[in-house]
C-alpha cells in the first residue's frame, strides 16, 4: 500500500566510479546504488519521497547527490557534507536544488576520543548554526552517544535544529541512564530529531528492547521523529581493505516493512513521523 507523501529520510547513492570518484582516505568502499535502484526501493517501501545523504566515501564533492535530486524531479531532498567555508552563495544555490541541511560524522571515521570528538562537534554546531538559521536547514549528527551527550548543553542552544542518526546510538532501553535524560530532555524540548533507523547499527541488539526504545520516544514527541531505512544498507565488510568493494548488508524488503510497522504501529503514528514531520524538517 502506496503512502502519498510518506518519506525514507535516509538513503545513499553510489554512482559510476569514474564519473563521481571517491576520496582516496575513505574507510571502506561500496558498489553502486543507482537512481532507479532507489526508486525501486521507495516502490518496495510503499513510500514516494526520500532524503539523500551524502556518504563519507565522496568527501566534500556533493555532485552524486545533487545528480541524484535532480534525477529525482521533486521527490527527494538532500543533505550534504560540506567544508565550514563554503560561500552562502553556494548554500543558496544547493539549496534551490532542494539540500536542506549538512551532515557531520564522527562515527564513520572510527576515532572515538570522546573528549576529542565533543571539542570538534561542538565547535562545529556553533560554526553551522548561525550560518545555517537562515536556511531554514539542520544539522544532521553521526556520533558515537557519549560525544553527543557531551555537546548536549551546546545543542540546547542552537538556533537549528539537530537531527540525530540511527536512533542517536542508544545503548539503555530502558532510558535511565544519565546519558538517556540527557537526550530525553533534548527530545523533550524539541531541540533534536532522532530517526528511527538502522537496528543493525544499534548498541540494543535485542529486537523487543529496541521496540520498546520507539515506543518511549513516540511517547516522549512523536512529532521530533523520522523514520529511515539506511538503504543501500552500508557495510565495511570484515577483511577487506578500504579500497576493496564492501558488499551492502542483506536487508530484505519486507523485513524493513515489517521493522517499521512495529515501530510505528498505527496510522497516526504513521502519518505524522512518515509524513508530517518530514514535510515539516525538509520542505517538500
Amino acid at each position: 500500500m502506496m503512502l502519498t507523501g510518506g518519506c525514507d529520510t535516509h538513503v545513499h547513492v553510489i554512482g559510476d566510479a569514474h564519473a563521481y570518484p571517491m576520496v582516496d582516505e575513505r574507510q571502506y568502499t561500496p558498489g553502486p546504488a543507482s537512481v532507479s535502484a532507489l526508486q525501486a526501493h521507495l516502490q518496495h517501501q510503499g513510500l514516494t519521497r526520500t532524503v539523500i545523504i551524502q556518504p563519507s566515501v565522496y568527501g566534500t564533492d556533493n555532485q552524486c547527490m545533487l545528480d541524484a535530486l535532480q534525477a529525482m524531479q521533486g521527490q527527494a531532498r538532500g543533505v550534504a557534507v560540506l567544508n565550514t567555508d563554503t560561500p552562502m552563495a553556494a548554500l543558496q544555490a544547493m539549496d534551490a536544488q532542494g539540500v536542506r541541511g549538512i551532515r557531520l560524522n564522527l562515527e564513520s571515521s572510527g576515532a572515538h576520543d570522546v573528549a576529542l570528538n565533543a571539542a570538534i562537534l561542538r565547535e562545529a554546531l556553533q560554526t553551522w548554526a548561525s550560518r545555517l538559521a537562515d536556511l531554514g536547514w539542520h544539522i544532521q549528527v553521526y556520533a558515537p552517544l557519549a560525544v553527543t551527550v557531551a555537546c548536549a548543553a551546546c545543542i540546547k542552544q542552537l538556533a537549528v535544529p539537530v537531527v540525530l542518526d540511527h536512533f542517536a546510538l542508544w545503548a539503555d532501553a530502558n532510558c535511565t541512564s544519565p546519558e538517556s535524560c540527557s537526550l530525553l530532555q533534548l527530545l523533550e524540548a524539541g531541540r533534536i530529531y532522532i530517526k528511527l533507523s538502522a537496528s543493525y547499527r544499534s548498541p540494543i541488539q535485542d529486537n523487543s528492547a529496541l521496540l520498546a526504545l520507539s515506543q518511549h520516544l513516540l511517547a516522549t514527541r512523536p512529532d521530533r521523529l523520522l523514520w529511515a531505512s539506511d538503504w543501500p544498507h552500508t557495510n565495511r565488510e570484515q577483511g577487506k581493505g578500504p579500497h576493496e568493494v564492501s558488499r551492502y548488508r542483506t536487508i530484505t524488503a519486507d523485513a524493513l516493512v515489517h521493522e517499521r510497522m512495529q515501530w510505528l504501529p498505527n496510522t497516526e503514528v504513521q502519518q505524522q513521523v512518515l509524513v508530517d514531520n518530514a514535510n515539516q524538517l525538509y520542505r517538500f
